[in-house]
């Protein structure tokens, strides 16, 4: 997705869908609409509201289209949902998303225990879902995500060739972009930077985002390794909630104040203001009382001299 050219880069926040979906508390429509509304006023441009599944497999994502109508009345921000199927990617539509995320799996073993399809049933999947777009709702933008893309708890390694085929694959069948996804937390920067320069030269502007876990603690550095290779877009999650229900020992997702305030650092404009999105941590810590929230700007606080842009 293009982003406002005023800023350097585009931090997508996943957190109501990644961060929610991957935790047994189940956070009320009312405290998801305070949050979303406070990560607005810090800036975010892009936010990812819900996931159009099944409220049996994931419950807590049951207000998904709720979600979806009132995040879409703020002007100027981007609002996305996950969705696994054709049947979602209809009913996010219908709620009026702007941007749809495919998750395909570059493993076959977690394709078939996330989605109950083989990654070649997803790109048919991809396919379905471009046609149905271009009938309903053709500004719709469509993005497959390229799930364990850089290894699998299930599989262990996932051969690179693969990787970056099966992303050609998914824009092949119309996808707009295709990015990758370190779903596992197993990637390591020169990885990273390797699978990214691939991907780049193979789909050029429709090389996508870098949606990275820091699950062994290699998540901002992977992130600083995608931005070398070129990537602009990258997912994160306040508090670093997320997660793959269908991947064992995948935990969290890069946290969004750390990547927002690593990137502020070096001198590259997020367009998210620090602060504000700390008072929207507390929007979310309000939400979810007891849950665990990660982080090291939280406690640490921004350093003696460190001047916050204001936008």
């Amino acid at each position: 997705m293009s982003f406002p050219q005023r800023f350097d880069l585009l931090i997508s926040e996943v957190g109501p869908r990644d961060g929610l979906q991957s935790i047994s508390a189940t956070m009320s429509t009312a405290h998801k609409h305070a949050w979303i509304d406070a990560l607005v006023a810090a800036g975010v441009q892009e936010i990812e509201v819900g996931s159009f599944v099944s409220p049996k497999l994931l419950p807590q994502m049951a207000d998904a289209a709720e979600v979806v109508r009132h995040a879409i009345a703020h002007p100027g921000v981007t609002i996305m949902a996950l969705v696994p199927n054709l049947k979602g990617a209809e009913a996010a539509m219908r709620a009026g998303a702007h941007k749809i995320t495919l998750p395909v799996s570059a493993s076959p073993a977690h394709s078939m225990a996330n989605v109950r399809k083989t990654p070649a049933q997803m790109v048919e999947e991809v396919r379905a879902i471009a046609r149905l777009r271009d009938e309903m709702a053709p500004a719709v933008h469509i993005e497959a995500g390229i799930s364990t893309a850089f290894g699998c708890t299930l599989q262990g390694l996932v051969p690179e060739d693969e990787v970056i085929a099966l992303a050609a694959a998914c824009v092949a069948a119309g996808a707009d972009e295709s990015g990758l996804s370190d779903t596992t937390g197993m990637a390591n920067p020169a990885q990273v930077k390797r699978l990214f320069t691939r991907l780049r030269s193979e789909l050029g502007d429709k090389a996508g985002a870098a949606h990275m876990h820091n699950t062994r603690g290699l998540g901002l550095a992977n992130c600083l390794a995608a931005y070398e290779a070129g990537v602009r877009t990258f997912d994160a999650s306040q508090a670093g909630l997320g997660g793959c229900p269908y991947a064992p020992g995948a935990s969290g997702n890069v946290v969004t104040e750390d990547l927002v305030f690593m990137f502020e650092a070096m001198g590259l404009r997020t367009g998210i203001d620090i602060e504000r999105l700390l008072a929207a941590r507390e929007t979310l810590a309000a939400g979810l009382p007891g849950e665990a929230l990660y982080g090291m700007l939280p406690p640490a606080g921004l350093p003696k001299g460190f001047v916050p842009q204001r936008y």
